[in-house]
């Protein structure tokens, strides 16, 4: 370290990361008991303070690894805060990341380990400091991104049906879609791809899978549902 700045006043930097999982039709936020002072046994998202040798991505990866033992996961950083009483413990300006993951890649050990919960977004309780309103502007931001960006496949295994696909959809806007239109439009995107295989397990009548083509998506990435 130089002795440069040393006329101002030192701030803490964190991250906190917003996990998003699907399932049983519900769109769910990963959350846990806050363990340590201030707000000790308050809801919470899961973060941790950046190191003087990281970058604040790498810190955002290093506590998802943490978190769910998970790695390239889907990630965007949804904003910074830094809101002077936020924190009533110190001066903490946090940069909240954005992640989407299967919750059947999810370790449940590791749940269990960090003291975490799934909870339906729509269930949300009341959470640690402003990370309430970081969820809020999470799910914004993928609302406004899910039409343009084939995040959804990041929510579901690597074999769905179409019923799946589009219930994410709805998970994610918070409103019904139109199943004909919404079939429609998705057998006219080339890199969704229908298998030979069938589901038997979530469909009494059998429901063709189809799977999402990383090649095929890479060579013409534009996409608009």
């Amino acid at each position: 370290m130089t002795g440069f700045y040393g006329e101002h006043s030192k701030v803490l930097v964190s991250v906190d990361c917003i996990v998003f999982g699907f399932e049983g039709d519900k769109l769910k936020l990963l959350i846990g008991r806050r363990q340590m002072d201030p707000g000790r046994g308050e809801w919470s998202l899961y973060g941790g303070f950046v190191g003087a040798k990281e970058c604040l991505e790498d810190a955002a990866n290093r506590v998802l690894l943490e978190l769910t033992g998970l790695k390239k996961l889907y990630m965007r950083q949804v904003g910074a805060f830094g809101a002077i009483d936020r924190d009533p413990g110190e001066r903490v300006i946090s940069v909240a990341y954005c992640a989407l993951i299967n919750v059947n890649d999810y370790d449940d050990s590791l749940r269990i380990q960090h003291g975490l919960e799934w909870v339906n977004l729509e269930d949300m309780p009341k959470l640690y400091s402003d990370h309430n309103e970081m969820v809020g502007k999470a799910i914004g931001m993928l609302r406004r991104r899910i039409n343009t960006e084939p995040l959804s496949f990041n929510l579901l295994p690597d074999l769905f049906t179409l019923t799946q696909l589009q219930k994410v959809y709805e998970a994610v806007l918070g409103e019904e879609i139109d199943k004909r239109n919404f079939r429609k439009r998705i057998k006219q995107i080339d890199f969704i791809e229908k298998t030979e295989l069938i589901d038997k397990l979530t469909s009494k009548r059998g429901a063709a899978l189809y799977r999402f083509n990383k090649k095929v998506y890479s060579q013409d990435p534009t996409f608009k549902l």
